[in-house]
């Protein structure tokens, strides 16, 4: 049986995410829009750890990656950018646009473990992958017991 950390505000988070997400579809239908498939949306995100870095990957298909700005400040990821839409089909002949265009905008708090100044960033195939290395003195450390 494997053991699994139990965090107590993860469901939260996802419910908050999913209500977030209703509102802003709902209100994006309500108000109208003149854009198809112009609508608020947020990209998903993986964020897990390693011994020595916290890895967050994005998916941005369609995303072109000048159009995108990752910014950590005060131990805040900052992620903004935009999928624009094709003009190259006549509105009068699309039949179907689920696809979500426009900007956006997510932010995320960082823990204090993580150096800001060593932050990479990589795209490739639609997913934008942010590797933030841990600090020295958080990275854990093995200590070797001596027998006598």
């Amino acid at each position: 049986m494997a053991i699994v950390r139990w965090e107590p505000f993860r469901d939260l988070v996802t419910t908050q995410d999913r209500f977030n997400r209703l509102f802003n579809e709902t209100f994006a239908r309500v108000f109208g829009n003149d854009e198809p498939g112009a609508r608020a949306w947020m990209p998903p995100v993986d964020i897990y750890e390693t011994d020595d870095k916290l890895v967050l990957k994005a998916e941005l298909p369609g995303v072109n990656p000048n159009d995108v700005e990752v910014r950590v400040e005060d131990n805040t990821l900052y992620l903004k950018g935009e999928r624009k839409f094709e003009k190259e089909v006549k509105e009068e002949n699309l039949h179907r646009v689920e696809r979500s265009y426009g900007a956006f905008s997510r932010t995320f708090a960082l823990p204090s473990s993580v150096d800001s100044e060593k932050v990479q960033a990589e795209y490739k195939d639609g997913i934008l992958t942010l590797m933030m290395p841990k600090r020295e003195e958080a990275k854990p450390k093995t200590i070797k017991i001596s027998v006598q």
